[in-house]
């Protein structure tokens, strides 16, 4: 079908008729001077409007995707319009305190942002000269996280979690708690969620407002029963909406988006409709770049005072580390938190895994002046003495805890006391610094003091035992 072309002089091109409609792609040809990624408004023969965007443009055809669903879209009484710019949307202060859609559209019955200039939610791309090496840590009050995988403004530290497992508690627990320790600095949080449920969106929302944080929040909520294609834009406009605060605002912007597997689900939809050649499991294979187009925005700019921090929130299918999504996304970023489900069945919470979790720029963050003198080393001796524990357990389950060596024995003393005191807090506990350093004195003075090795002796001396 040839659509017929009529000139909207307000918005550009409009033309009638479609080609094809696949899932949520609508194909028309006979146009002309249609740009990649262009926004394009969807009218339906009730004159309902649907925003969309072209994912593909070549010479007489551009295939669209429809954000809304292309439900009820008839061939021939179809109508749309290229407008000729990128989907922007809103961003400002204002928008603190206030609940969007995917599409940054307000959800909570409040007037749309005023703002002076709508952003690409593509996002401007940061000159990697221009990029200032993060240094200074965000305080989240969890004692498995400050002290072992300590997050660093300008950081990209996902969290790995598998189905079940309290990963939206600690997530929730992070945005309550997070701030910026010993500096008056303007501190804000972007929440973006994709394909979660409704009584899961509840438990957010719920716990945002009654904790009082939530005038230090921008949720934007795209819910499992909303459309699959407005989770790929989800995490851009929250995007968005933190840069706009870190470098037009000033602001240092902690972004928390879940669950990335929902949307990299949503990015294989469209390729299969689009007949592309899948990679691993289904995956369309630009995934790795996809992810690091979202990643990258995070970051801090030399001459900038704001800054943005993400930690990206994945679940694991059959808890598979090695899952595409996982394994991509341990590449681009700078570590991951890992969360794990024996821990979780032991009733530990936050069900850390202390060894296969890492923060890369963990050691830029802490030290004097910073945290304290102390953290380093005993950070480093306690992954190491849990790190022998694991190997005694697995001895123990052999020949039998009563014929362990007496160390032996201390050992395992000590890694009851490390899940039960340090790892295990409240979902509502938010530990100082200080805190959790002293609690991690405390079971470290369970083994014998030649044991703490990656200690120095004067540290020793003034620490052990005393906490």
């Amino acid at each position: 079908m040839n659509p017929s072309a009529s000139t909207a002089p307000e918005t550009g091109i409009q033309y009638v008729g479609l080609e094809k409609v696949d899932g949520p792609l609508v194909v028309i040809k006979g146009i002309h001077n249609i740009g990649w990624g262009e926004l394009v408004e969807v009218e339906d023969s009730s004159g309902r409007l649907r925003m969309g965007n072209v994912l593909e443009a070549s010479d007489g055809a551009a295939i669209i995707q429809v954000f809304d669903g292309t439900y009820g879209l008839q061939m021939n009484r179809t109508k749309a319009r290229f407008t000729g710019e990128c989907l922007r949307i809103p961003a400002s202060e204002q928008m603190l305190g206030r609940v969007f859609n995917g599409l940054g559209q307000p959800q909570d019955g409040g007037p749309p942002p005023i703002t002076k200039a709508r952003w690409d939610v593509n996002g401007l791309p940061i000159n990697p000269t221009a990029r200032d090496y993060p240094r200074k840590y965000i305080h989240t009050g969890i004692s498995a996280i400050d002290a072992l995988n300590t997050l660093v403004r300008g950081q990209k530290l996902p969290i790995f979690s598998g189905s079940g497992i309290a990963h939206n508690t600690l997530a929730a627990q992070i945005v309550r708690q997070a701030r910026i320790v010993g500096e008056d600095l303007q501190f804000a949080v972007v929440f973006g969620a994709m394909g979660i449920k409704h009584d899961v969106a509840r438990f957010f929302m719920d716990s945002f407002e009654s904790s009082g944080v939530m005038e230090k929040v921008v949720v934007f909520l795209n819910l499992a029963d909303d459309p699959p294609i407005e989770r790929i834009i989800t995490p851009r406009a929250a995007l968005t909406v933190a840069e706009y605060l870190a470098f037009e605002a000033d602001m240092h912007v902690l972004v928390i988006l879940t669950d990335m597997t929902n949307y990299c689900e949503s990015l294989r939809e469209v390729s299969v409709v689009r007949g592309e050649i899948p990679s691993r499991k289904g995956y369309p294979g630009y995934l790795y770049s996809d992810l690091a187009s979202l990643y990258e925005r995070a970051g801090m700019i030399k001459g900038k005072t704001g800054s943005i921090t993400q930690m990206p929130l994945l679940t694991m299918p059959n808890d598979d580390i090695s899952h595409p999504v996982s394994d991509l996304s341990g590449y681009i970023t700078e570590g991951q938190i890992v969360l794990d489900r024996e821990l979780h069945q032991k009733g530990v919470y936050p069900p850390i895994a202390c060894l296969p979790s890492l923060s890369r720029l963990m050691k830029d963050g802490i030290g004097p002046g910073m945290t304290r003198d102390d953290h380093a080393p005993v950070a480093s001796q306690l992954f190491a003495a849990y790190s022998h524990v694991k190997d005694i357990r697995a001895l123990a389950s052999v020949i039998g805890e009563e014929e362990l060596a007496p160390l032996d024995k201390k050992y395992m003393e000590f890694g009851v006391a490390f899940e039960s005191r340090f790892l295990a807090q409240s979902s509502t506990e938010s530990r100082s610094m200080d805190e959790t350093l002293d609690l991690g004195w405390s079971v470290l003075s369970i083994l014998p003091r030649e044991e703490l090795y990656r200690i120095p002796d004067e540290m020793i001396a003034k620490h052990y035992g005393r906490h």
